[in-house]
């Protein structure tokens, strides 16, 4: 197991009824993850997804959040509760987290 890992969240900017994310939720879970982890970055480039729920189509506008973290149990048991908050706070029916090894030179 590596001593490091990514965690990367997709956050959308748009709810899924097609209204704008006011910045502010956007930003609020910036300084939770910097809070928490000492350092969150994010990509300003939109990420563009579509995806199908029960025969709809959903488009996505979506922002790349990352933390560089320890690899620990708690880091991972967080991001399980977090993303149901962020799920509630952004009123999406599924958000997409991934947490995933990294090597630091």
């Amino acid at each position: 197991m590596s001593d490091w890992c990514r965690c990367e969240i997709l956050l959308p900017s748009k709810f899924n009824d097609g209204q704008p994310v006011p910045r502010e939720r956007i930003t609020e879970a910036l300084l939770e993850l910097e809070q928490r982890f000492g350092a969150v970055s994010c990509e300003t480039q939109i990420i563009h997804g579509i995806w199908r729920h029960q025969g709809q189509r959903f488009r996505d506008d979506l922002i790349r959040v990352f933390v560089d973290m320890e690899n620990k149990p708690e880091h991972r048991e967080f991001f399980t509760g977090y993303k149901e908050q962020l799920k509630a706070r952004f009123k999406q029916l599924d958000l997409w987290i991934t947490i995933y090894p990294i090597d630091l030179v």
